[in-house]
This record gives C-alpha cells, structure tokens and sequence, in this order.
C-alpha cells in the first residue's frame, strides 16, 4: 500500500501537516518577492528551506510539503538562465531538503535514546511534492480567481515537468494544492492516472464560499470529477480563511469516500493593495478547540498554510494527540 493511505490507515488521529512555507522563510529573514517566490531560495539559500522542514518536523508534523509550489518547469525557465535539465534539478533540490530534514528529525529521535520508536516513526514521516496551479505561475493572484483558460493539453504539458521531477526524486505523495480551476483540475486527474500509475496525490482546493471553488464550480461537481480515481487519496481546502473550513468540510463530507484535507491561513487577511496582512490569528488554545472541531467535522489531514508556523502545527499536532 503506498505512503500515504498506509498512514491514514494505521494513524488513529489525522495525520498533521506542515504550516506555511514563504511566510515563515520571511520570518527567518528570507526575501521571497522573486517572480519564483519561496522557489527562489531553491537557487540561493537551500538551507533555510531545510531548516524550515526541520523545525516543522520537530513540531509533530508528519507531512513536510516541498518547497515546489512556484517551481514549474516553465516558471524556472522563465525567470532563470537554467536549461530545463538544470531546471528539473532544482525541484528535484525541494525532494533532497525535505527528505534530509527528515532523516536528521529520525536521527534527533534515536540519538535522544527513542530509537525503539525509530522503525515506527520512519513510515510516520512523508515527503509531499507540491504542484501548484498554473495561476501561480502567472503570479498576479489567479490562484484565487481561477480566471485564466488552457486547453486541457495545454495544463498536462505545464504540470508535466514538475511532476515528473518530484517523482523522479521519489516523493511519498503529490500535493496537488490552491487549485481554483475546474478545467485544470480535470487535467491534472487525467496526467495522474495516464502518466503517473504508482503515484498518489491529493487535490486541496481555494475558495470562493463554503460550496465553490474560485472559479465558481460546485465542490460537488469538483468530487465527481477525482472521485473515480484511485490515485486521488484526498480532496479538501488549502489558503482559504478558517471561517469557511467548517462549511467546506460540512459540503464536502456526505459527497466524497476520500479523505479531507484541509490547512487554511492562520485567520489573518491578505490586503492586496497594500501587500500586508490584517486582522487576529488563530493561536493557542483558539486554535486547538478549532482543531478539534475540524477533526469532528471529519478531516482526516490537517496542517496550517499562509502565515502559520511551527508554533501552530504543535499547537495542532498536541490538541490531536491529547484528544486521541
């Protein structure tokens, strides 16, 4: 059975996530306004990007999600003077940092005399590649609209790469993730299960209310479409503000056998206009009550996304395994 659904099988409490990636680079003082984003770093400053999966790790994540979400091959061959080998080679780089974070976290564990628990924690750690839509590639915010149009071809040949690369480098699972797209996502179902026969994925979708994704498409419609595929091990919600998880999950969880996903924002809001965020987070013991509610509400995976850090995910992995 592959990574993904052998832990989800076997985990009593849902599996936990990591939190934001770029944000939390920004904390530990990375400049992240490149064209490639967190990617960037990839190129320039890898070792922060490791660190970050480390400390996630450290919190009680079992996901580590690869810093991959802007590195499209067309978006490195963009902005960089790299060949498309070159090119493939940095999103191979987010594979080696993840699964190096978590071979160090292994060894932490033995060395602190828990190497009993070793074997066990080893199948508890996955490496997710992340695969972000082509609206982030665009990097004008479509990943929030879903306002952009492919042929359905078109999207295969701009996932393609990447996929490739993440599988090449041997990732547990995909994570198909901030997808706003109706079209696109059908494109990606199909790449899946046409060119990438042993690999598992999930599909994490951005909102436009509790019942539609960006672009306006149900979520109902959305389940028929990954419903029917095997490779599809999750479907859920990603970079959208906590007050729309429970609906989303309420929407979700009478239409779908797959698991739910879900890591929303840390309850802040993104001012466009004057590129800052606002507004309260979701800390301590408000966050682990949501926690709770959200597991009651049937998520199976949770983790954080814009603007959450470790502090968050060990605040949720604690309120899982305290409630276990």
């Amino acid at each position: 059975m592959p990574p993904l659904s052998t832990l989800l099988e076997s985990k009593r409490t849902p599996v936990v996530l990591d939190g934001a990636l770029a944000t939390y680079l920004e904390i530990l003082g990375a400049d992240v306004s490149s064209a490639l984003w967190s990617a960037s770093l990839l190129l320039h400053n890898p070792d922060l990007i490791y660190k970050t999966h480390l400390d996630y790790y450290r919190a009680g994540a079992n996901v580590a999600i690869t810093a991959s979400y802007q590195a499209s091959i067309p978006g490195i061959l963009k902005h960089t003077d790299l060949s498309l080998d070159e090119a493939k080679g940095v999103v191979r780089k987010s594979v080696e940092l993840a699964k190096k974070a978590r071979d160090d976290y292994l060894q932490e564990i033995e060395n602190s005399g828990t190497g009993a628990e070793n074997v066990e924690r080893r199948s508890d750690l996955l490496v997710a590649g992340s695969v972000g839509p082509y609206g982030a590639f665009l990097a004008d915010g479509s990943e929030y609209r879903g306002d952009y149009s492919l042929s359905r071809n078109e999207y295969k040949d701009f996932h393609r790469g990447r996929i490739e690369a993440l599988v090449e480098a041997g990732v547990d699972v995909l994570a198909v993730e901030t997808i706003p797209s109706f079209d696109e996502t059908c494109a990606i179902v199909e790449l899946l299960g046409d060119e990438f026969a042993g690999t598992e994925a999930w599909v994490s979708f951005t909102l436009k209310d509790a019942e539609h994704i960006s672009d306006g498409t149900t979520l109902a419609q959305l389940v028929q479409t990954v419903e029917n595929s095997q490779k599809i091990v999750a479907v859920g919600i990603n970079c959208v503000t906590e007050d729309v998880v429970l609906g989303a999950l309420e929407t979700l969880r009478p239409l779908t056998r797959k698991a739910l996903v879900i890591y929303p924002n840390s309850g802040e809001h993104w001012n466009a206009e004057t590129r800052s965020w606002y507004g309260e987070r979701n800390e301590g013991k408000s966050l682990a009550e949501k926690t709770h509610m959200w597991r009651d509400a049937g998520a199976r995976l949770i983790g954080g996304c814009c603007r959450t850090t470790p502090d968050d995910i060990s605040v949720i992995a604690k309120a899982l395994e305290s409630s276990s």
